[in-house]
């Protein structure tokens, strides 16, 4: 039977355009890492408040910071085609700007399948977790921009 154009395409599609999680045990060990970037757009007094931790929920950035990591920690149970993967490292960074907050998180790992998805995971989270804590200061938040920066691999003998 010849592949669907789908399935040509799509590598978690089968032969039959079926789902399917992609097989990756004959694939190299190799150290990955990968970098994804998004923000979110708040107004003048969310950011004062953010600032100076008096948001009422508590520490924003801090919060944030540390839901993104634990979002890149359970992306495989978030994301069902996504394997999963032991994560070396997962850094999450926040940097407040005049129109928002951008955010930029990066994930290494040693294995067959790369990391992109868990930065992007991150990135997302920390995203709605400032959504979340400021929503009562500002009701026109905008999420946005979310994407893979970079992602790298590199044969462990060369790490």
């Amino acid at each position: 039977m010849e592949p669907t154009p789908a399935a040509a395409q799509f590598s978690h599609l089968d032969e039959q355009g079926r789902l399917h999680m992609v097989d990756v045990s004959a694939k190299e060990v190799t150290a990955r890492d990968a970098t994804a970037s998004g923000r979110i757009s708040l107004n003048a007094e969310a950011l004062r408040l953010i600032e100076s931790n008096q948001i009422a929920k508590g520490n924003v950035l801090a919060t944030a910071r540390l839901a993104g990591i634990q979002a890149a920690k359970q992306t495989s149970a978030l994301i069902p085609l996504c394997h999963q993967l032991q994560l070396q490292h997962v850094e999450v960074a926040l940097s407040p700007t005049s129109e928002g907050i951008e955010i930029t998180s990066t994930v290494r790992t040693i294995g067959r399948t790369g990391a992109e998805m868990e930065a992007l995971t991150a990135t997302s989270v920390a995203a709605l977790t400032i959504y979340d804590m400021c929503k009562a200061v500002d009701k026109k938040m905008v999420i946005g921009e979310i994407r893979l920066v970079s992602k790298t691999k590199v044969p462990l003998a060369d790490a």
